[in-house]
């Protein structure tokens, strides 16, 4: 729709002006994160061969036909753990729980959730549509860019750090800034993480993670203790009232966690824990109408695995929602209609940051049963204004049945409480 008193070619000019401009941003952070020795001189893996696109200028459209997020496409593994240059917005996103020492013996129970740190660490892709705008083979195609968090609840700390950069769509192309095609192999200065082959059958995989929180540097290594969950309907998953406002939506659950972090002074700590992964691309992810979303992703007590989330107006009615549950042992979710989902907020921490009112304490009710999510901590506010200029509430958080018996833990997601949502 034309903005009203604007000409269509002035209105473009102007799209194309703040997406240059958002590039550029990207770019000089780029740089400064780039002179910073520690930056520099991360670890992590090389790119490992895979597709790449045809030429410069054409490589996005290459990608569409494959990418193109519909009804019924069917997912292809390992190959769909990679980039999807054709679609718009696109994340890997892995949150999970942290504590100190070797992993105890499998199917130990967490006593005391309190003593435990939680972990984030999301990588993003978006097309800025320079390319098609602009043309000429230096226009930016993507902008890479990631959050890591690492939350403290026993002590009240929690610590953010993001990175950010332009990125041309060949993986080839840089050794600071990439996303693979073949499978997920993302970079992003010194932040890595990648998916890797243990073995030949299904569970035989893992990721490994490198980033830093600001104070803290954590490597760790996720292993697969589940297949792969497909969100939806066989991984495409609606958003929204209109077929387009869509994802395809693949979860792993129940990672396995062991590794070690280090900071504040003191020598590397060996850490074990647990982990969701989820991996997400789309084109047009919000309604127009949809301000933000809440969700949660729980690992269960059980080895079950619980997705439930909501997408709000802003006048904080309920827009569209889903999620889904996959019983211990079971190969398939069962997934939620829209109706079957309903968050009843409960306790308000207002966050000194922001101004933005979150509810911290909700009550979720699905048809695999009426839960209250409760926060380890209020202050888990991502505050990305530096670079990204997003700020959204990510949070470990607790999973409790309706006698009060804590039953899973995992992480809530609040977005579009400080502003609507823009990647």
């Amino acid at each position: 729709m034309k903005p009203r008193g604007a000409s269509a070619p002035a209105a473009s000019r102007k799209r194309a002006w703040l997406r240059a401009a958002l590039a550029l941003a990207g770019l000089a952070l780029a740089r400064q994160t780039s002179a910073n020795p520690e930056a520099a001189s991360g670890g992590g893996a090389s790119a490992a061969p895979g597709p790449r696109p045809a030429a410069p200028g054409s490589g996005d459209a290459a990608q569409q036909p494959a990418d193109a997020v519909r009804r019924g496409r069917a997912i292809v593994l390992p190959r769909d753990h990679g980039a999807h240059l054709g679609s718009r917005i696109e994340w890997w996103y892995v949150t999970g729980w942290l504590r100190a020492g070797a992993a105890p013996q499998a199917g130990a129970a967490v006593d005391d959730p309190r003593g435990l740190r939680g972990f984030q660490i999301t990588f993003f892709r978006t097309r800025t549509g320079l390319a098609e705008t602009l043309g000429g083979r230096f226009a930016p195609r993507h902008l890479l860019f990631a959050h890591a968090a690492l939350s403290e609840p026993a002590a009240g700390r929690h610590e953010h750090d993001e990175r950010i950069a332009r990125w041309s769509g060949d993986p080839a192309a840089s050794s600071l800034a990439r996303a693979a095609l073949h499978d997920a192999d993302l970079r992003l200065f010194d932040w890595t993480l990648r998916r890797q082959p243990t073995g030949s059958g299904p569970l035989d995989a893992r990721w490994d993670a490198r980033f830093s929180t600001g104070q803290h540097r954590l490597q760790l290594r996720l292993a697969r203790t589940q297949p792969v969950l497909l969100q939806g309907e066989a991984g495409w998953s609606r958003k929204g009232p209109q077929p387009q406002q869509a994802s395809h939506y693949l979860s792993e659950p129940q990672l396995q966690v062991e590794g070690r972090i280090e900071g504040r002074g003191r020598a590397p700590e060996p850490v074990h824990g647990r982990a969701w992964l989820d991996h997400e691309w789309s084109d047009e992810l919000l309604h127009p109408q949809a301000v933000g979303w809440d969700w949660i992703g729980i690992n269960l007590d059980d080895a079950s695995a619980l997705t439930a989330f909501r997408l709000r107006r802003a006048d904080g009615s309920v827009l569209w929602a889903g999620g889904s549950f996959r019983a211990a042992g079971a190969l398939e979710a069962r997934a939620f209609a829209p109706d079957e989902v309903v968050f009843r907020p409960g306790r308000v921490w207002r966050s000194p940051g922001s101004g933005a009112s979150y509810p911290v304490e909700w009550t979720v009710a699905t048809p695999a049963g009426t839960y209250t999510v409760r926060a380890l901590l209020d202050a888990q506010e991502m505050l990305g204004r530096s670079a990204t200029g997003t700020v959204y509430w990510e949070g470990l958080s607790t999973l409790h049945a309706a006698d009060g018996r804590r039953v899973g833990i995992g992480y809530l997601e609040m977005t579009g409480y400080a502003g609507r949502l823009v990647l």
